[in-house]
């Protein structure tokens, strides 16, 4: 099983993701449900909206990103991954 952050109530809209230095949005898969937790907490502490942390089959969800073109990456219980700041631009 692997854990993915969703924005709270919105689960089936899809998984919270990166982007990439070029551009491309990355879903992290997390194998431990504590980093995916811990991870949830950074974002919202830096204004991102209520997170909740969802239990996938780690199958499913590697599916899912295969089957619609997104990247993904595996948070391994090693991984160190902290959010990226969020730009004054975001939203314009």
């Amino acid at each position: 099983m692997m854990h993915i952050i969703t924005i709270r109530g919105m689960r089936d809209d899809g998984a919270y993701a990166v982007l990439n230095e070029y551009g491309e949005k990355v879903v992290f898969l997390f194998e431990q449900k504590d980093d995916a937790e811990r991870y949830k907490v950074q974002l919202e502490a830096q204004g991102d909206p209520p997170m909740e942390v969802v239990e996938v089959r780690d199958r499913v969800a590697i599916g899912a990103c295969e089957r619609t073109g997104t990247k993904y990456t595996i948070i391994r219980t090693d991984d160190i991954v902290i959010p990226p700041r969020p730009k004054d631009d975001q939203f314009s």
